[in-house]
């Protein structure tokens, strides 16, 4: 089957990733955070929505995720929204200090079909959201003005809902489901065997559609599975964490999680345990 490589992909519009079992967490935001809330989405395209309100320090560390994201900043006197690409390492981002912000996250590998950039020019970037959209112009005001999250959410939907699904191959849309399903824990050869198609048609399709490679989105899922275990389970071994995660060994998943976390496992969970980091985050 790997003679199709040569064959062009279809686009196909409206196709929904799957829908994933990790939370996309961006710890460092919510330990930054006096309050943090979240709200689910039924629509494949978002994660969910939340809500924050930045603590006194003005630079958090991002997380990789493979998510973009929306983030409005609903000061009175200067409000203002940026689209956010998913970063490929831990890298620090300025917020106001005491503003009040609500965000918007995609579902991983989604790029919003409302935008007017390519994929490959949003990863590692923050944009800013009027300049690159017009129908998120048309609802900005109330978006910021809007006393709950609920609200905000509700008018987010109702105006982009039609629009929020960019166009993606159903090659891409395979990487993602069988990275999702996986943890990330998948090879390029298997993804190969299971789409009939070459490495490079692989990483040609998934990037103009994602902005990244299907390596770089693996290696973020898996990270974000780790994430997600040392969140939810206390006593975990990092030896067998590793394995689990399909890793060659354990000195292996510690450099990789030090670079995309910016802290090891172990520190990473005490800060967790020490912070509350759980009871920090409030589901509506």
């Amino acid at each position: 089957m790997k003679n199709r490589a040569s064959e062009p992909l279809d686009s196909a519009p409206m196709i929904s990733t799957p829908r994933h079992h990790t939370a996309n967490e961006q710890p460092w935001f919510v330990l930054n955070s006096s309050r943090y809330s979240v709200m689910p989405s039924d629509h494949p395209a978002i994660s969910h929505f939340y809500a924050f309100d930045a603590a006194q320090s003005t630079q958090v560390l991002a997380v990789p995720d493979g998510c973009v994201d929306i983030v409005f900043d609903c000061d009175a006197v200067r409000p203002s929204a940026k689209i956010c690409g998913t970063p490929l390492a831990a890298k620090a981002v300025e917020l106001n200090p005491n503003h009040h912000y609500f965000g918007v996250r995609f579902s991983p590998g989604v790029i919003p079909g409302f935008i007017n950039v390519l994929a490959e020019e949003l990863t590692e970037r923050e944009l800013d959201l009027l300049e690159v959209s017009t129908f998120a112009r048309r609802i900005f005001d109330n978006i910021v003005q809007a006393p709950q999250l609920s609200e905000q959410m509700r008018l987010f939907n109702d105006y982009l809902a039609p629009r929020l699904m960019g166009k993606a191959s159903p090659l891409t849309a395979l990487v993602i489901q069988q990275a999702m399903r996986h943890r990330g824990s998948i090879r390029i050869h298997q993804l190969e065997d299971l789409s009939g198609y070459t490495s490079r048609t692989l990483h040609r399709q998934f990037s103009q559609d994602t902005g990244m490679s299907p390596k770089a989105f693996c290696r973020i899922i898996r990270c974000q599975a780790a994430l997600d275990t040392l969140n939810t389970c206390r006593d975990v071994s990092f030896s067998a964490l590793a394995l689990d995660l399909g890793f060659a060994d354990q000195s292996h998943f510690l450099r990789d999680f030090k670079q995309l976390v910016s802290t090891t496992p172990c520190d990473y969970q005490r800060k967790m345990l020490q912070n509350a980091y759980a009871e920090r985050i409030s589901y509506a």
